[in-house]
């Protein structure tokens, strides 16, 4: 299982268009270790809706999820 101590993989989504977003999202988590974290950033609007879709599929954790302006951002933590 991924350390705390380990800083989250930050995965720069930002400009691309539904459904990029989460199927680059779900690519990156097909690919961590148990307990990985990643800090997932988006411009897609309907990122906030995709993202959280995608880990209900998953069994994957949404630890945070912040929106400000145009930037959407997901703490996200691998199962």
């Amino acid at each position: 299982m991924s350390d705390d101590a380990t800083p989250p993989v930050r995965l720069d989504l930002k400009g691309l268009k539904c459904p990029l977003p989460a199927l680059r999202a779900r690519k990156a988590l097909r690919q961590a270790a148990p307990g990985q974290r990643f800090i997932v950033e988006c411009t897609d609007p309907l990122s906030t809706i995709d993202i959280p879709n995608l880990l209900r599929e998953t069994g994957d954790f949404l630890e945070g999820q912040e929106s400000t302006n145009e930037l959407h951002v997901f703490r996200i933590r691998r199962k």
